[in-house]
């Protein structure tokens, strides 16, 4: 008998640290996501100026220290692009950020800078770097080298203003207010886009 007892009162404390586990993990589960304190800060002081048409490479420069690059091949032209490399506690980001160039510019980039139209993407000087740091920036790519999931998102922007299915299974949202158009597949950021005002949106190649 009493051993039939203590068999039974194992039970119960089994049954009753099953529960505690359960509704330890069910909290768990439910918790709000932590917000990415930088994105606050890029969306208002990054992101709504280079929607506006006013960030400057400098700017983002203060923010990622990086590199000009020439990428003589592009659908309308070459291109100058700024790029760095950032990283948020665990989560590193490859950050790139195209110059607004006019056409005048555009058409004479090449001879410039002594490149053609068949050479391959290549560093510029930190001097030419220096020279173009009030040059206005068109394009902004962040793209994730680790998961980051669309709840610390929504608890880092809010809510988006509108969302929409793509072609390829995915979903963009859109923040017009900052420009800022995030691209998701299953819940999982692929890219992050931010363009000025006036510029064709089309999805970036991530």
């Amino acid at each position: 008998m009493p051993s039939a007892l203590s068999r039974f009162r194992w039970l119960i404390y089994t049954a009753v640290l099953a529960i505690c586990a359960w509704s330890l993990w069910t909290q768990w589960q439910q918790r709000p996501a932590e917000p990415m304190g930088w994105l606050v800060d890029w969306q208002g002081e990054l992101f709504v100026p280079l929607a506006g048409g006013v960030l400057s490479v400098q700017g983002l420069r203060e923010r990622a220290p990086g590199s000009l690059w020439l990428a003589p091949k592009g659908e309308e032209g070459p291109r100058l692009l700024y790029r760095a490399d950032w990283q948020d506690g665990d989560v590193r980001w490859k950050v790139e950020a195209e110059l607004a160039l006019s056409d005048k510019e555009r058409a004479s980039l090449l001879g410039a800078l002594g490149a053609t139209a068949e050479d391959g993407e290549q560093v510029l000087s930190d001097t030419l770097l220096e020279q173009l740091g009030q040059h206005r920036l068109s394009d902004l790519l962040l793209k994730p080298e680790s998961e980051v999931r669309e709840d610390r998102l929504s608890a880092s922007l809010g809510a988006p203003r509108a969302r929409f299915g793509l072609p390829d299974g995915g979903e963009a949202w859109l923040y017009p207010q900052s420009g800022l158009t995030l691209y998701l597949t299953d819940g999982r950021l692929d890219l992050m886009q931010v363009a000025s005002n006036g510029k064709q949106d089309e999805r970036p190649e991530p």
